[in-house]
């Protein structure tokens, strides 16, 4: 049987890329009573006679893999996040990059419209970005004016599944006509009644950028810590991990436990602040979350 991958869902309809070509596919009822959904990424088996009318029959066994955007077998995720319009929030990047680490998927924090920052709060998102840095992530500034600025994404993706992701409005489609112009991916202003994105990506879908493949996906503003536990999440913070040895306590939740290094380093200024906030806000979202049956 011939093998693949999917590179596009749409309405039921999955597209696997293979040395012959692309093939149309559906999925056997056997995915449905067993609960499992194809996804953009998985490699698959799959039976066909022509282009347009192949099934899969199998799914094979996930790296990794995102709800949303359902996604799998990711190698790394461009995190696009607007220096302005819509602000920059800390708040929803360390939400994507808790995500991301939970996934062992590697992150990378691109600062979008850089060229629409005013003087006055730009130092602020540079101190922002030095923070993250310092936390050991990859953070790129891009600008649509400035070509340049996109060209240093085009080392980072070669061989590998990059997701695009990020808030509706930051700018991700236009990262991508960037680097692949003939793609003319739709893109959007701000809605001025909403003061956010409007969705201009409607499906998900691997795309061949230099020499990686890169999703495009549909922005959202949420995420839930769905299948994580408080254990889980303190391994999500890397500058957490680095110090969780020092702490006096092992399986230290850096919540009320004495000698804890990563206070510690809260309170001298290694690490800042609204990171262990967002920590401490993470932890009791896990903990406020309805059990499942």
């Amino acid at each position: 049987m011939p093998e693949g991958k999917i590179i596009k869902a749409l309405s039921g309809f999955y597209y696997v890329a293979h040395e012959g070509g692309i093939t149309q596919c559906r999925g056997r009822g056997v995915f449905r009573k067993n609960k499992i959904t194809p996804l953009v990424g998985d490699y698959v088996v799959f039976q066909a006679e022509n282009e347009t009318d192949g099934y899969i029959l199998e799914v094979g066994e996930r790296k990794n893999e995102l709800v949303r955007p359902p996604i799998a077998n990711v190698d790394q995720a461009i995190l696009v996040f607007s220096a302005v319009e819509p602000d920059f929030s800390t708040t929803l990047l360390d939400r994507f990059l808790t995500l991301i680490e939970f996934n062992f998927i590697e992150p990378i924090i691109c600062i979008s419209k850089m060229d629409l920052i005013d003087e006055a709060r730009l130092p602020d998102i540079q101190a922002y970005a030095a923070d993250y840095e310092r936390m050991g992530y990859r953070v790129i500034f891009t600008s649509t004016t400035m070509q340049d600025s996109v060209d240093r994404l085009w080392p980072l993706l070669r061989n590998k599944v990059s997701v695009v992701a990020g808030q509706s409005g930051v700018g991700k489609s236009s990262l991508l006509n960037q680097l692949r112009p003939e793609l003319a991916l739709k893109t959007s202003g701000i809605s001025s009644h909403l003061g956010r994105g409007k969705h201009t990506t409607r499906h998900v879908e691997l795309i061949e950028v230099g020499a990686g493949l890169v999703a495009d996906t549909p922005g959202f503003s949420s995420l839930d810590f769905t299948d994580m536990s408080v254990e889980d999440l303190t391994d999500c913070f890397p500058e957490f991990k680095l110090r969780k040895h020092a702490c006096k306590f092992r399986g230290c939740t850096h919540l009320a436990e004495p000698k804890c290094a990563v206070k510690a380093a809260v309170e001298n200024g290694e690490i800042p602040s609204y990171r262990y906030e967002h920590y401490t806000q993470f932890v009791q979202e896990i903990r406020d979350r309805k059990p499942r049956y």
